[in-house]
């Protein structure tokens, strides 16, 4: 770790998109905001945009992760285009390194793949995905180890290649919301993502596991983490708690287990949700910034005090455009204070 008062200007800050389907809106619309949100971003200096793979959810356009890449890296000129994650269990490790070999031979240096070792879906999704469910625990490592191989320096020898894909070395990372795939990540050398925009509790002891249990390799000599937050910032603390109603809407269908598109923000949420349903939320919910530039500053600062990250990942459920468009422009205003 570099010091012990990290602030936002010391960081890189990234952006992940979920792609989300709005109310009354159709898929090629969440395209078209999704591409121009990225251009957006692109011109305010940050330095990532990943795209999350998930499967058989209305509100959630990004099934087809390694084709939006395309479609976002197309749009924009020089920000990292990548996954946050890819979903391995779903894919054959060769497919994957062909499909990244093709994204970096178009977009040369400007490729990320992360890997998650969850289906991104329910059970029977994910048997539609892979028709069988078959596998152990170690599945996943050697998975990585394989997609390292296919993405590594060109063997001579081997009988199966990814073409394109060898020799490229496009950056993998690894991400969780847990402690396994910390130490997976510290074990093979690779960075790290931890997603605390919905899996708070394991953060702190997954970046100790992570630091502490680090081995370099020549893929990286020391660790480097992000940590994916949610962002909902607006010009006055009450129209960004409006706006957060969009969020806690969100997430209030994945506790309840419907699904429903992205839903306009509302004046109140009582009437809503449960007091137990409201609890629930905000547990997920943590590591939420919500508020005007000052409140989510002085937040954020607690936050890079207390975890000591390389980079900030913000993810925005934010409903108007517009909006969200602004929401990412008074973020990346306060890392230049």
């Amino acid at each position: 770790m570099s010091s012990n008062n990290k602030t936002l200007s010391d960081i890189a800050l990234s952006v992940l998109d979920l792609v989300p389907i709005q109310e009354g809106k159709t898929a090629t619309d969440a395209f078209r905001t999704s591409a121009d949100l990225a251009r957006h971003v692109e011109a305010l200096g940050y330095k990532r945009y990943w795209l999350a793979e998930h499967h058989n959810m209305p509100g959630i356009a990004s099934s087809a992760t390694v084709v939006l890449i395309g479609h976002i890296a197309g749009s924009t000129k020089s920000i990292r285009v990548g996954s946050g994650g890819i979903m391995l269990p779903n894919h054959a490790p060769l497919v994957v390194a062909e499909q990244f070999g093709t994204l970096e031979s178009l977009f040369p240096g400007r490729i990320d793949l992360g890997l998650g070792r969850a289906p991104g879906t329910d059970g029977l999704t994910a048997m539609a995905l892979r028709r069988d469910l078959r596998g152990d625990v170690d599945d996943f490592p050697k998975n990585v180890q394989e997609l390292q191989y296919y993405l590594g320096p060109v063997d001579p020898e081997a009988k199966v290649r990814a073409i394109p894909g060898q020799g490229l070395e496009v950056p993998i990372w690894l991400l969780g919301s847990s402690t396994y795939s910390a130490q997976l990540a510290a074990m093979l050398g690779l960075p790290f993502a931890f997603a605390s925009h919905f899996a708070p509790a394991a953060l702190q002891a997954a970046l100790k596991i992570y630091r502490d249990t680090f081995q370099p390799s020549e893929h990286l000599k020391e660790p480097y983490a992000i940590a994916c937050v949610n962002g909902v910032v607006a010009d006055t603390d009450s129209e960004a708690e409006k706006l957060a109603t969009t969020l806690y809407q969100s997430f209030l269908n994945v506790i309840r287990g419907t699904a429903n598109p992205q839903q306009p923000p509302v004046d109140s949420m009582e009437g809503l949700w449960s007091q137990n349903e409201k609890y629930a939320v905000h547990q997920m919910l943590r590591y939420t910034f919500t508020g005007s530039p000052a409140t989510v500053k002085e937040e954020i600062e607690a936050f890079l005090a207390e975890t000591q990250v390389d980079e900030l990942m913000f993810a925005s459920h934010i409903y108007e455009h517009k909006a969200r468009l602004r929401s990412y422009e008074l973020l990346a205003e306060l890392a230049k204070k």
